[in-house]
C-alpha cells in the first residue's frame, strides 16, 4: 500500500522561502513519479510540479522560476523549495504518485494515491 507522509508545511511571509518534504514508501514499481498540487480555499486543485525517477520535472505555470522539486531516490523522498512565496501560494499542499506524471505534464488525473497535505500560509 502506497504511503505519502508530507512535511514541512506553515507559516512564511511573502517573498519568503519553506521546504516540503514527501516521503514514500510501498510502490510496487520503480515506474512511479512523485508530484506536488496544491488547493486553495474556493478553488480547484492545481498542479505545481513532478518529478521521475531520472531527475526529469515538470513545472506548473504559477511556479515556474520561484519552486524546485527534487528527489532523493535512495530515500524515497522528494523536496519542494518554495522561493519568493506570494500571497496567492497559501493552499493546502497535497504530495501525490502516479506512473508517468511527468509524461502526463503533471496532471492530477494521472494520480493514483494521495498524501493528506500539508498547509502553507503566507501572510505578513
Amino acid at each position: 500500500q502506497v504511503q505519502l507522509v508530507e512535511s514541512g508545511g506553515g507559516v512564511v511571509q511573502p517573498g519568503g522561502s519553506l521546504r516540503l518534504s514527501c516521503e514514500a514508501s510501498g510502490f510496487a514499481s520503480d515506474h512511479v513519479d512523485i508530484g506536488w498540487f496544491r488547493q486553495a480555499p474556493g478553488k480547484e486543485r492545481e498542479t505545481v510540479a513532478c518529478i521521475d525517477r531520472d531527475g526529469r520535472t515538470f513545472y506548473g505555470e504559477a511556479v515556474k522560476g520561484r519552486f524546485t522539486i527534487s528527489g532523493d531516490n535512495a530515500k524515497d523522498t522528494v523536496h519542494l523549495e518554495m522561493k519568493s512565496v506570494k500571497p496567492e501560494d497559501t493552499a493546502v499542499y497535497y504530495c501525490a504518485a502516479g506512473r508517468k506524471l511527468v509524461f502526463w505534464k503533471c496532471t492530477a488525473r494521472a494520480v493514483a494515491s494521495w498524501g493528506q497535505g500539508t498547509q502553507v500560509a503566507v501572510s505578513s
